[in-house]
């Protein structure tokens, strides 16, 4: 089987993310040179990673990337790629093949012995589910067009099964579960961590045992250097249910709060992985606030038969037959 045939069919095979990791990058391994490789989930509101597969030589560097890639200092970074035509591009072609001019290639790449690199962010139905960056070694031939269109042709086809591995799993029962806390030192080292975070750090799943923390964790804390308000995200448990993660600055450290997440804070995420448009997605979110039809026609400037329409086909993505199972559903993180 070719390699464009064997990823689509790992595509559609239903399954979960870490094993849809594994075979998509075994699939693209059979047509094109991987010397190493990155594949990341992503928080489709704020774009940070939710965890990420990541091989050696890249595995020991998981804080450099994080902090050049989140600094918005370097070319072609993950979210540029989500907004650029295509969503797919190489180092080569970003630099010009003047590598050199990238910070990443310069201070942590060529480092480890890495050259070239093909990104591409995930995006399907205009969202974006994670990223993959392919590495091949320092002093190889970079990658060609070719290779970069096979990419393009795949992502979104990769975007749609992580987009569908969100559903896979509902949330089951659980215990009471309180909010923890890890502190990090500037250099992203574990400090401590409260018994609380400890407890629920192992529902997120590292992708790398090799790390301490998931790289949810370190995203997140790598994001304070530009955000403007202390940054958040949401991150599918192992379980099935859902964790949130809070950043802030304490004194010279960063505080990280690991925390169940409150069903409302997943509904942005839930109603995208569902596959609904921006408009049905509008709809939605006026119908979980109580609006009424009457009330959302008004506000959104269209009739109210447009709204049912709307409506209706909310309901068929999602499987439900009325507003009151729309919002159980959605609060019950499913």
């Amino acid at each position: 089987m070719d390699p464009v045939n064997a990823v689509l069919r790992v595509c559609r095979s239903g399954l979960d993310v870490t094993e849809l990791q594994r075979q998509v990058l075994a699939a693209l391994r059979r047509g094109m040179t991987i010397d190493a490789a990155f594949f990341a989930t992503a928080d489709p509101e704020t774009l940070l990673f939710t965890g990420a597969h990541s091989e050696d030589p890249l595995i020991a560097m998981t804080p450099l990337f994080l902090d050049n890639e989140l600094s918005r200092r370097d070319v072609n970074t993950f979210p540029e790629l989500v907004r650029a035509p295509g969503h797919v591009r190489s180092l080569d072609t970003a630099t010009r093949s003047a590598w050199g001019e990238s910070p990443r290639y310069r201070d942590i790449m060529r480092p480890i012995g890495l050259g070239d690199e093909l990104r591409a962010a995930l995006v399907v139905g205009g969202h974006c589910w994670g990223y993959l960056c392919l590495h091949r070694e320092d002093g190889a031939l970079g990658f060609t067009a070719a290779e970069a269109d096979v990419v393009r042709r795949l992502a979104p086809h990769i975007a749609e099964a992580l987009r569908q591995a969100i559903l896979l799993h509902r949330p089951v029962a659980e215990g009471e579960r309180r909010p923890g806390v890890v502190v990090l030192d500037e250099r992203m080292e574990l400090v401590a961590s409260t018994p609380e975070a400890d407890a629920l750090l192992p529902l997120i799943g590292h992708g790398s045992s090799r790390l301490p923390l998931p790289v949810s964790v370190y995203s997140v804390a790598a994001a304070l250097t530009t955000a403007d308000h202390p940054p958040t995200l949401r991150v599918r448990a192992i379980d099935g249910g859902w964790l949130s993660l809070h950043a802030s600055h304490l004194g010279a450290q960063i505080a990280v709060v690991v925390a169940p997440a409150e069903p409302q804070s997943t509904l942005g995420v839930l109603l995208a992985a569902h596959g609904l448009t921006p408009r049905e997605l509008d709809i939605a979110r006026h119908v979980l606030r109580g609006d009424s039809t009457k009330a959302i026609a008004g506000t959104l400037h269209i009739s109210a038969h447009t709204v049912q329409d709307h409506l209706k086909s909310v309901f068929d993505k999602v499987g439900v037959r009325s507003r009151r199972d729309l919002v159980g559903r959605l609060l019950a993180g499913g």
